[in-house]
């Protein structure tokens, strides 16, 4: 691939052909779910010249791999484990994304750490970053992300005047890096797709095929028109995350791996809102809290507590919300109310179960698993390490095939839109003059979508009227509505305003005042009719309505119980057991 035109494609033409192919070839592996390790492992294997299908029951990475706190990072507190094995690893991946992988996507983002004892903190707080600083080194890249340095409290305070001089002695600002955690996994599949993997959303596993003890597909039912089918594969490979246990089940495969899901929740405010030009990190009592820059806004999370209840739609409640408050106010001169707050959303972590009753204590390392011939389970881990994770899947699907199969080579291929995206980025006046958009809107469409801008543009060019921006959410375009559906699997406008947009956090309305507008764009890619587009708007007003007063009750069964009073506009249907 030379050139961002060479990608391919995902809209509504490519998931119908995906599905054909699925139903009428053997496969060499079929992938269950589609979040970054999913996406990751269909990947490997298409670059490794297998012949791979991906589905996904809901929207790509609309579970966990579209909730987090979207960082790119090594884990500073597993060093305090002494962990120094999975904080290294996870560094070299930062590199590998920085600089080779998703320099489009990813990119570097400062943080402050306030110490708040004189003497032995600045030295314990310093070795630990120079020792992270040190690890971050990858074979054959730089770091990738400037060094720490050692601030006193005065100049901490010019960096950060939000800061109350009384919460803290001094500071240390190390790096890290960050990543639309959603738009990642949906460029990945892009990738995959353009080396020949054949990806569809909204379509649900709800059994296995079986020879024997062995598993030799999966019957999947498209949940846009409620049709079955059965994918055979040589491999299935199971990457649900939060819902391990539940596909285990499905094949008898109890007692191989057990997935606890840990909730956490982050809060969206403006910018202006806490004056600072880095971010910050702070310790709790459990964990830490991070302060994140996000555009014109912060993320501040997160927490970390067991959740037993609906796995698709985790609830905050007002708890969760007051918690994190709370924290971020003991070091704020001005304090954050709820007020302040547009966006709240709620996400689970799949950590391995272990001997420990506390979620924060359980493991972020993951474990491959073959419980059953033909069928290969993974699960664990974190988003920064997904594609050592889906190597190690791969290397075990090849093993079950029992034929040569190339190594793993993800580490050497760029996402789509990578490609070319430094020059671009160094011509974006050139393209601004061009395409007659404002250059900031240049840079904000190449931090989205790189080199594959000349896809965005083009639509631009074939309608003017696209290059306006959405009437209450003016960071983006009416062109990028379009594009979500024509180019990047969006099947529903809820796909659109939280996983290829995020208006859904990032505006006080919650894309409610956008609905509207951005529910007709997709009317025409989509070929919906007005009943359609009318469906879909009420939907999302009452997903979005139900979100809110969930987020008004104390405890976690309330917020479940209301937010599950929302429908979902695609219905997913509950697995037969075989």
């Amino acid at each position: 691939m030379t050139s961002g035109r060479c990608a391919a494609r995902l809209g509504p033409a490519e998931r119908a052909e995906a599905l054909e192919r699925m139903a009428s070839e053997e496969l060499d592996v079929v992938v269950v779910g589609g979040g970054v390790v999913g996406a990751g492992i269909a990947l490997d294997a298409a670059t490794r010249g297998l012949d791979v299908a991906l589905v996904e029951a809901r929207d790509y990475a609309s579970g966990t791999s579209s909730r987090s706190s979207k960082l790119i990072h090594g884990g500073l507190r597993y060093l305090e484990q002494l962990n120094f094995e999975l904080v290294r690893e996870a560094l070299q991946e930062r590199a590998l994304l920085l600089q080779r992988i998703a320099p489009h996507l990813v990119r570097p983002v400062p943080f402050l750490f306030p110490m708040t004892h004189y003497g032995w903190e600045r030295p314990y707080v310093g070795a630990g970053v120079a020792l992270y600083d040190t690890l971050g080194f990858a074979t054959g890249l730089t770091r990738g992300v400037p060094g720490h340095r050692h601030l006193s409290r005065s100049r901490a305070l010019r960096l950060a005047p939000a800061l109350k001089k009384t919460a803290f002695t001094g500071a240390v600002q190390y790096w890290d890096a960050q990543v639309d955690d959603a738009r990642y996994v949906m460029m990945m599949l892009r990738t995959a797709a353009t080396y020949g993997a054949h990806i569809a959303p909204r379509a649900q596993v709800v059994g296995f095929l079986r020879e024997g003890e062995r598993v030799t597909g999966v019957r999947v039912r498209d949940l846009e028109l409620g049709e079955d089918f059965e994918v055979r594969a040589r491999q299935v490979v199971n990457a649900t995350g939060v819902w391990t246990d539940d596909i285990q089940e499905l094949v008898g495969g109890r007692g191989q791996i057990h997935v606890r899901a840990s909730k956490g929740i982050h809060l969206v405010v403006p910018r202006d809102r806490i004056h600072s030009v880095t971010g910050i990190i702070l310790r709790t009592e459990k964990s830490v809290l991070f302060v994140i820059p996000w555009g014109r806004h912060w993320i501040i999370g997160t927490t970390d507590t067991e959740w037993t209840l609906d796995k698709s739609h985790p609830a905050a409640s007002r708890t969760d919300i007051d918690y994190l408050l709370d924290h971020v106010n003991a070091v704020l001169s001005v304090p954050l109310t709820r007020d302040d707050v547009e966006g709240v959303y709620a996400g689970l972590r799949p950590l391995l179960s272990g001997e420990s009753d506390e979620t924060s204590k359980l493991s972020r390392e993951h474990v491959v698993a073959h419980p059953v011939p033909g069928l290969v389970m993974i699960a664990g881990g974190k988003y920064t390490t997904y594609r050592v994770m889906a190597q190690d899947a791969v290397d075990a699907v090849a093993h079950g095939l029992d034929q040569r199969v190339p190594r793993s080579c993800t580490d050497r291929i760029p996402l789509v839109g990578a490609e070319g995206y430094q020059a671009l980025w160094n011509s974006r006046h050139r393209l601004a003059h061009e395409s007659g958009l404002h250059v900031a809107r240049i840079e904000h469409l190449l931090q989205r979508y790189g080199s594959l801008i000349d896809e965005v543009l083009e639509l631009i060019e074939r309608d003017p009227s696209l290059a306006r921006p959405l009437a209450g959410a003016d960071d983006y375009l009416r062109a990028e509505i379009v594009y979500a559906a024509t180019h990047e699997g969006a099947r529903h406008l809820n796909d659109v305003l939280t996983r290829r947009t995020r208006i859904s956090i990032e505006t006080f309305h919650r894309g409610v005042a956008v609905a509207q507008e951005a529910a007709e764009l997709l009317a025409e890619p989509l070929d919906w009719d007005g009943e359609q587009v009318k469906r879909e708007v009420e939907y999302y007003t009452k997903r979005v309505e139900a979100e809110r007063r969930s987020q008004e009750q104390d405890s976690d069964h309330e917020a479940d119980a209301i937010r599950l009073g929302a429908p979902e506009i695609v219905p997913v249907v509950v697995p037969e057991h075989t």
